[in-house]
């Protein structure tokens, strides 16, 4: 496959795949729940009834509101240029562009957190605090995350780290631990359960949903389309790290590593469907559950660089 070919396949997949993704998920939690669900790109048309909806702005608000869902848009999809999402090379790639990626996630997330605090409510401003406090214990435990990778592989850009392979069991260990730990990092990041709850109204329990209550029309569009893109390149980050196939390129790749990122969403709905979700004062807890995980990869893969193969 021609490099120009996988640069249009990424961006396609980057563009349209958070849409079926997300109807998995919500598919999935109707199937537990004993309901037929929703239609599978229902979130398409949810995004397209908002793109016609006129926004409406308080007179406290600054250009500053404005711009935050906008900028999160941008940097959530300049991140998945960087992230490998069919399972091979991505179209943008750099040595240590995966800390390019946890800057621009960063980034996005302040740009949120400061458009939340910009309408002057408390409310707001409560899950702007939950957010940031979140996001800075959730922040180790990525870079503990890519970090072990790098250590393992020896490599330094987001595509090489991903080829880990999964063979030996030292390996297999390292790749568990970085999955897992991915894992808590989605559903942080994806404000899902056990962690957050996307479909909530009580304000008191929300953290992300909270900062958006007063964006509307095609902001509130902006902030629906990144979280379910950043949904999207995180599961497919698991998605390649467990493809057998990652970096042979070709069909069959790519083909599996969508195949591997639909079952981490079916996984996902299976996981909020079976658990309640979880105290504030627990989602620390369950956070520090993730950077253990990847800790205990870093160790291992300290101990087999260092001849215990």
């Amino acid at each position: 496959m021609s490099a120009a070919l996988l640069a249009a396949a990424h961006l396609a997949a980057l563009l349209l795949l958070p849409f079926p993704v997300v109807g998995l998920v919500n598919r999935t939690k109707a199937i537990w729940a004993g309901r037929k669900g929703p239609r599978l790109l229902q979130s398409a048309s949810d995004l397209r009834r908002l793109l016609r909806k006129q926004p409406v702005y308080s007179g406290t608000t600054t250009a500053v509101f404005r711009v935050g869902p906008l900028v999160l848009l941008a940097t959530t999809l300049v991140s998945g240029l960087v992230a490998p999402l069919l399972g091979g090379v991505a179209p943008v790639s750099f040595p240590f562009d995966f800390v390019v990626f946890a800057y621009l996630w960063g980034l996005g997330r302040f740009a949120l957190i400061v458009a939340a605090l910009d309408t002057g409510s408390s409310f707001e401003g409560m899950g702007a605090s939950r957010e940031a406090t979140y996001a800075a214990l959730l922040e180790p435990t990525l870079f503990l995350a890519l970090g072990t990778l790098a250590a393992a592989t020896g490599r330094t850009t987001f595509a090489e780290l991903l080829q880990l392979g999964l063979g030996a069991p030292a390996q297999a260990v390292i790749g568990l631990g970085v999955v897992v730990a991915l894992f808590v990092v989605l559903q942080v990041e994806g404000a899902r359960v056990p962690v957050d709850d996307p479909t909530t109204h009580l304000e008191l329990t929300m953290i992300h949903e909270v900062m958006i209550l007063d964006h509307s029309g095609p902001d509130l569009a902006a902030v629906q389309y990144a979280a379910a893109m950043k949904l999207t390149v995180c599961a497919a980050l698991i998605a390649t790290l467990l493809n057998p196939l990652r970096g042979a390129g070709g069909l069959a790749a790519a083909g599996l590593n969508l195949a591997l990122t639909a079952a981490v969403a079916v996984l996902l709905g299976t996981v909020e469907s079976l658990t309640a979700r979880l105290r504030l004062k627990a989602v620390p807890l369950y956070v520090l559950a993730g950077a253990a995980s990847a800790f205990v990869a870093l160790l291992t893969a300290a101990w087999w660089q260092g001849g215990g193969r």
